[in-house]
């Protein structure tokens, strides 16, 4: 078996493993068609939680986990983990980090991800740790999250990291490989350079549908 990252849109992704299919933020312009086993939700905002889509794939043993404040949108049963719970499920092991913002505000001292309203996910299958980051800036608790083998880094600025802060995260974390997401109309060319010019992570540029295959 090998574990493969499809990017659906923004930051939904859909990730198969062990004979799994795991989906994280989901949102409406992703398409999903297939059930899911596993389905993960970083916050509540539509464009990371959109129900309708999370239903169009939910069969009755799905297992979904969301933070506090999307189990009554999302409806059914949901389970929360709080940064540093983890969880296993069918040999899927989910850990939930710290995922906020500290420098990009709506208003003075109002950011728009406060500490403690939204999560990253590491998500450790085969072998192999994916780090879907969720929306936050290069936050301190990046350099300790241990080995990381894809890391999905939002990098579209405005609400999140944008291109160089994200390349100056995906060079503290050390993966492997790190895709760019949540890039709005950015260009992730510029990501990419700084990247691979200070360290020896590869970034990879997908397109919406694009797979890549986990080393």
């Amino acid at each position: 078996m090998t574990v493969s990252i499809k990017w659906l849109a923004h930051a939904a992704f859909q990730i198969k493993t062990e004979g799994k299919i795991i989906y994280v933020d989901l949102e409406k312009y992703g398409e999903a068609s297939e059930k899911a086993d596993l389905i993960l939700v970083t916050h509540s905002h539509t464009d990371h939680c959109d129900p309708s889509k999370i239903e169009k794939v939910r069969k009755p043993d799905t297992v979904i986990i969301a933070p506090e404040d999307c189990v009554s949108k999302i409806g059914g049963n949901v389970k929360t983990l709080e940064p540093g719970e983890e969880t296993t499920i069918d040999n899927i092991r989910v850990r939930a980090v710290e995922a906020y913002n500290y420098k990009r505000f709506r208003s003075p001292d109002n950011p728009y991800h406060p500490k403690g309203c939204g999560v990253g996910y590491l998500i450790t299958a085969e072998g192999k740790t994916i780090y879907h980051a969720g929306d936050t800036d290069f936050i301190p608790e990046m350099r300790q999250l241990g080995p990381v083998d894809v890391a999905l880094l939002p990098s579209g600025g405005t609400y999140t990291m944008d291109n160089p802060e994200a390349a100056e995260a995906a060079i503290a974390i050390k993966p492997k490989v790190v895709i760019p997401m949540h890039r709005w109309d950015t260009d992730p060319e510029g990501f990419k350079k700084k990247v691979e010019a200070e360290s020896n992570v590869k970034a990879m540029i997908l397109r919406e549908g694009e797979k890549f295959q986990v080393a």
